[in-house]
């Protein structure tokens, strides 16, 4: 039978021979295995092709200093794991507790060696199917009408063998060094080379090219033992407390911006990097000039013979010479593996470092390619953290039921309730759901409405760039509209020259909820779903199209939305508004009493107490009511002794004697008020 089996996998093409599975995914990074661990559940033929013998190679050398900069919150005074997956931006997703990474490293920024232990025990103890020391050097597309999208994907790998899948995940990271070329840049040593041991750079005065976390890293490393460090790059420095995105620089980084404000020698310079060039003389030494100098000069006939800027202008900023000039510009995506047939285009601006890709994470130029992982950060650019494990764990996931909708209509998963629950349903995920969390503006919670308002269908975590395409995408129904929950920064809070403490920069009455700064939930309602036009013509920043009704939920300094007054009922009363219905929960009694005063009863009548059930109640319930102020006391006031009026001890005909109740006109016992 295991002879069939493979047999069966093997497919003949113009003589080669080609082993065949639905799924191909190239990278066994963490987006990889990530993208493993759903295949495997769902029963699906895949495998993952690693260069590397093990998993997590990019980790086994970066960063090179080892130092992670993605936290590791061991306590969170919850034992809610969906919540506290909200601190944890290590752990990929899985069934598996063992596969916490607060069970490897304690640290709060851990060791890169720990990510490559961690990553090796996901593969292993899940038993993915990952076939180490298989580096793809080609892809290519072959035609065929009975493929799932029209055509195969062809893939080589170092050795000639090849390889045949319907659909194509790739999850290859970003491994390119991005390199600038100018004149004497080969002067310049790069990140991914330079001497790691500060004791190299003793004495010495170093210029490093770049403003991310690796230049910081670099310069953190030998802040004590250089004379000074400058660093110069195009743009100004962003500190990721302003922009609110974790790419950029983070304060375990910065002490170079210390030592640059308090006036230590050490600073920072904003120039474009294609504009320089580099000199050196006959010392070794390196002094930076301004490429336009060099025009019609040899810079082979010595430094002598070159003007430099200080020439000029005396006190040009960068007029000593350098010891060393190190490049820490980050990282591309590999583009050279891809046949042309597949169209793999880079994007433009400040994203044409990764692929062009849809929002649904599927490659623009090629159906059925889909980029996961750190190259799919083209679609939350500098805006939310899709570029990060805490973020593409979650991406890869909708992916994945994307893929299972497509190919194997399985729907995109849903649960559905009685539309009494829709304001729960809503608190409960706010409060603790990691994906919309990590992934806010980009993420979103879709509640589905049924016909007559008396039911919703909840779906967690979809990507609302596709939002036009929910029906096709999910295999769900969207015809009697919608809710769309998302988490958002405020619009004008975040930026690079934002200051993000001053006074009253928080926002604590629920009337103000509108203009919350932080991190808050946005509630967008729609009539009937927004068309892919409503979607490209959407205000700029705005993550969606203007909805029908929009409701903030006040930002909260414990991010705890669970405040009865400044949470729950401004958001139930949004939710009625937009519903034209009750969506309050009463006691058995007050149904009761509805049902002989109203034609139509509040929902939670209707759901609960006419088909038996609700709340039913007791004596301490009923005390706690009257009290509240949810009911009114109905019961027998004048009796004598200690006894309660429920006491069936005395006979009947005693009880009516000895206890009177009063008479009040019936529509005086309606208890309308909110439990």
């Amino acid at each position: 039978l295991g002879l069939a089996l493979y047999a069966g996998s093997l497919c003949t093409v113009s003589g080669a021979t080609f082993i065949y599975h639905d799924y191909c995914v190239i990278g066994a990074g963490p987006a990889g295995l990530q993208v493993a661990y759903f295949l495997q559940q769902a029963g699906r033929d895949y495998i993952v092709f690693e260069r590397s013998h093990a998993p997590g190679s990019f980790f086994a050398l970066y960063p090179r200093h080892r130092k992670l900069i993605s936290i590791n919150k061991q306590y969170t005074g919850k034992s809610n794991s969906e919540f506290n997956l909200r601190h944890d931006w290590n752990s990929l997703l899985s069934h598996d507790r063992r596969l916490l990474f607060r069970h490897y490293s304690r640290d709060f920024f851990p060791n890169a060696d720990t990510m490559v232990r961690y990553l090796e025990d996901f593969a292993s103890l899940l038993k993915l199917q990952v076939q180490y020391n298989v580096a793809i050097i080609h892809v290519t597309l072959e035609k065929n009408e009975q493929a799932w999208n029209g055509h195969y994907f062809l893939l080589t790998d170092q050795d000639r063998k090849n390889y045949k899948c319907s659909s194509l995940l790739v999850a290859a990271g970003m491994w390119v060094p991005n390199v600038v070329n100018f004149p004497g840049s080969e002067y310049v040593e790069g990140y991914e080379t330079v001497s790691i041991n500060p004791e190299d750079f003793a004495g010495q005065t170093v210029l490093i090219l770049g403003r991310g976390n690796s230049a910081f890293e670099t310069a953190e490393n030998i802040l004590g033992v250089t004379n000074f460090i400058h660093m110069v790059s195009r743009s100004r420095v962003r500190l990721s407390w302003a922009t609110h995105y974790v790419g950029d620089l983070r304060a375990i980084n910065n002490g170079l911006l210390d030592t640059y404000q308090l006036k230590s020698l050490d600073g920072l310079l904003e120039g474009d990097l294609e504009d320089l060039a580099i000199v050196k003389d006959k010392k070794g030494k390196l002094h930076i000039t301004l490429r336009f100098y060099l025009e019609n000069r040899n810079i082979s006939a010595g430094i002598d013979s070159i003007t430099l800027p200080q020439d000029e202008l005396d006190n040009f900023a960068t007029r000593a010479p350098y010891d060393r000039v190190i490049r820490c510009l980050g990282w591309k995506f590999d583009f050279s593996i891809y046949n042309r047939s597949l169209r793999m285009m880079p994007g433009k601006g400040n994203i044409k470092k990764y692929p062009q890709i849809k929002p649904s994470y599927e490659s623009r130029g090629t159906r059925g390619l889909f980029i996961l992982g750190t190259a799919s950060h083209s679609v939350d650019f500098r805006k939310s953290a899709g570029g990060f494990i805490h973020g593409f764990r979650y991406t890869t996931r909708a992916v994945h039921r994307l893929l299972e909708n497509r190919h194997h209509g399985v729907p995109w998963p849903s649960r559905v309730y009685p539309i009494t629950q829709l304001t729960n349903s809503i608190i409960k995920r706010v409060n603790e759901a990691s994906g919309l969390y990590q992934m806010f503006s980009v993420l979103a919670d879709i509640i589905l409405l049924r016909e007559n308002v008396t039911a919703f269908e909840y779906l967690e975590e979809y990507p609302i760039g596709v939002l036009a395409e929910l029906e096709m995408q999910t295999g769900r129904k969207a015809r009697n509209g919608l809710f769309v929950i998302i988490m958002e920064y405020g619009r004008n809070f975040s930026g690079a020259d934002k200051d993000v403490f001053y006074y009253n920069r928080a926002v604590g009455e629920a009337q103000h909820a509108w203009q919350s700064n932080f991190l808050h939930p946005v509630i967008y309602y729609y009539k009937h779903l927004p068309t892919e036009r409503e979607m490209k013509l959407r205000p700029p920043e705005w993550p969606l199209p203007r909805p029908d009704a929009i409701h903030h939920i006040v930002e909260d300094f414990l991010t705890d939305w669970t405040a009865p007054n400044a949470h729950i009922l401004p958001l139930r009363r949004f939710l009625e508004n937009c519903l034209s219905t009750d969506l309050r929960n009463f006691f058995a009694e007050s149904c009761f009493l509805f049902a002989f005063t109203h034609q139509k009863l509040p929902p939670f009548c209707q759901q609960g107490y006419l088909r038996m059930q609700g709340l039913v109640g007791s004596q301490e319930l009923w005390q706690h009511a009257v009290q509240a102020g949810l009911l009114q006391d109905y019961t027998l006031t004048d009796f004598s002794g200690d006894r309660p009026p429920d006491s069936h001890d005395e006979p009947q005909e005693q009880l009516m004697r000895d206890h009177v109740v009063p008479v009040r006109p019936l529509q005086h016992l309606v208890n309308a008020k909110d439990e």
